[in-house]
């Protein structure tokens, strides 16, 4: 069970997006586990020779419809959930990127239940967790600085 992203035997590495266009940012609500029915950054696990900048544009395109291209990496952080028994049951270290959004039309699919825009003054109202919001935060900073 080493691949496994339940229980696995190692973290998992995973990569987010925060994309920003137009004063929104895009957020998925997962339909799977881990996050079931939250709403994140779009983003996912990188495959086995795959490339980050490959596993970014490949996962948010799968989710959401949207081509990207990043641009830096805001954050690198750990998302570990245990299970009532304290076993660690899922171990991600995360990626996430700023991205520019560059093509595509917006619909939900693989891992995302729904898909949508959110203004930024907004996004706060979804429910991400305070990690989630601190890259947004971060990500809209580091856009900022670059204009």
């Amino acid at each position: 069970m080493s691949g496994s992203r339940e229980y696995p035997s190692r973290p998992v590495v995973g990569v987010g997006a925060v994309i920003v266009d137009r004063g929104r940012v895009l957020l998925v609500r997962r339909a799977n586990e881990p996050l079931k029915g939250q709403w994140s950054l779009p983003g996912g696990a990188v495959d086995v020779g795959e490339t980050l900048h490959e596993a970014i544009r490949r996962e948010v395109r799968e989710e959401t419809g949207v081509e990207i291209e990043p641009r830096a990496i805001v954050e690198v952080l750990d998302r570990i959930s245990a299970d009532p028994d304290g076993r660690t049951r899922f171990h991600y270290v995360l990626i996430d990127f700023v991205c520019d959004a560059v093509g595509g039309t917006l619909c939900c699919a693989s891992d995302a239940a729904e898909a949508l825009w959110v203004d930024i003054s907004a996004v706060a109202d979804y429910g991400l967790g305070e990690p989630a919001m601190s890259v947004v935060h971060k990500a809209i900073a580091l856009q900022r600085a670059e204009k």
